[in-house]
């Protein structure tokens, strides 16, 4: 099927644009009131994520709202740990909680994963198949993924945590189960982007929403190697990594076999091209509190971070839109990019 608005995909394969695409972390969410609706209609999150239908339909509404270059698949990063055995609860106002956490040799034996993992992941795909039939190809669809670190540290810490520190001192005290845990990770996560990309995504991305977490030497040892082994095996559609905080990670990811690197806002621009050189599209990277602004201070920002990346870029913000953000300020962002001429 023909994509009418191709701007991301072109930007991707370093093509010329007539302007930068837009899209953001989180647009498919409770900043809009068609998602709060539906959701409000449902018992749970994660009803909604198990919905082909509703998950089609949110996913839609920021493309129908916003007019935002891309649509992103609406799921979870946790649907890995939990298809390949290891459940979790979406707890109002406390985010993910595992009734069970991830101890010792035996947890990590009991673990599914590869294709036996991934078909478990149906209502995933087929939410991706209803969503490219109801776009009607007027833009891409983005596939995601948790990346193996972030996900082992949830599996582990059981819970959202500002320092992970239980996931940090498996890494110290049993890094070999550590290995076998990440292996088993990356494998579910590769069979599980291909299941997406025969569904019909047309881009990937990977979020490592903790690796900013880890040391430089803690990051090559147990995130970058199953990062690239997912970049090298994911062939069938564009790969976007966005490592969260991880800017002295920048020249080792200049190597991985993706296309984009996603910035967050404490990455500068010059610092970023200087480190990933002129064979990657950047993604990013405005501070997300910034759409809190009085509009045109939004768009005067806007503005000069586009100018700042100039060619080979996607706007986006540096982490996920919050959901109190201001309506008008998300639309001020948007509308300041599509009325961007390079």
């Amino acid at each position: 099927m023909k994509i009418q608005n191709d701007l991301l995909l072109r930007t991707i394969k370093g093509e010329e644009v007539e302007r930068p695409p837009v899209w953001l972390m989180r647009q498919a969410g409770r900043i809009l009131p068609q998602y709060r609706a539906v959701r409000a209609s449902l018992s749970s999150f994660k009803e909604l994520v198990a919905r082909p239908d509703l998950a089609a339909e949110v996913t839609i509404q920021p493309v129908d709202e916003l007019g935002v270059d891309a649509a992103i698949i609406f799921s979870d990063i946790l649907v890995i740990p939990e298809a390949m055995g290891l459940d979790y609860e979406m707890v109002e106002k406390k985010g993910p909680v595992f009734p069970k956490v991830i101890q010792s040799a035996s947890d990590i034996e009991r673990l599914q994963t590869g294709e036996p993992a991934a078909e478990k992941l149906e209502y995933v795909y087929a939410a991706v198949k209803e969503t490219i039939h109801r776009l009607d190809g007027r833009v891409p669809l983005i596939g995601f993924s948790g990346a193996p670190w972030t996900l082992l540290a949830y599996m582990i810490e059981g819970q959202g945590s500002k320092t992970f520190s239980k996931a940090k001192k498996f890494l110290y005290q049993e890094p070999q189960l550590a290995h076998q845990l990440l292996e088993k990770i990356s494998t579910a996560i590769i069979a599980y982007l291909k299941e997406k990309t025969k569904a019909g995504v047309h881009v990937v991305q990977l979020f490592d929403s903790w690796a900013g977490l880890l040391s430089p030497l803690q990051y090559k040892e147990f995130s970058l190697p199953y990062i690239n082994a997912i970049c090298d095996a994911i062939n069938e559609v564009p790969v976007t990594v966005f490592a969260k905080g991880a800017w002295f990670i920048l020249k080792d990811l200049s190597q991985t076999n993706c296309h984009t690197i996603g910035l967050d806002w404490n990455t500068s621009v010059p610092y970023a091209r200087e480190q990933l050189g002129p064979n990657k599209i950047l993604q990013g990277n405005l501070d997300p509190c910034q759409l809190y602004a009085p509009v045109e201070n939004i768009e005067e920002q806007t503005l000069s971070m586009i100018r700042s990346f100039g060619s080979g870029h996607i706007v986006n913000l540096g982490h996920g839109v919050y959901p109190d953000t201001p309506l008008d300020g998300v639309k001020a962002f948007v509308n300041t990019v599509k009325n961007y001429n390079y």
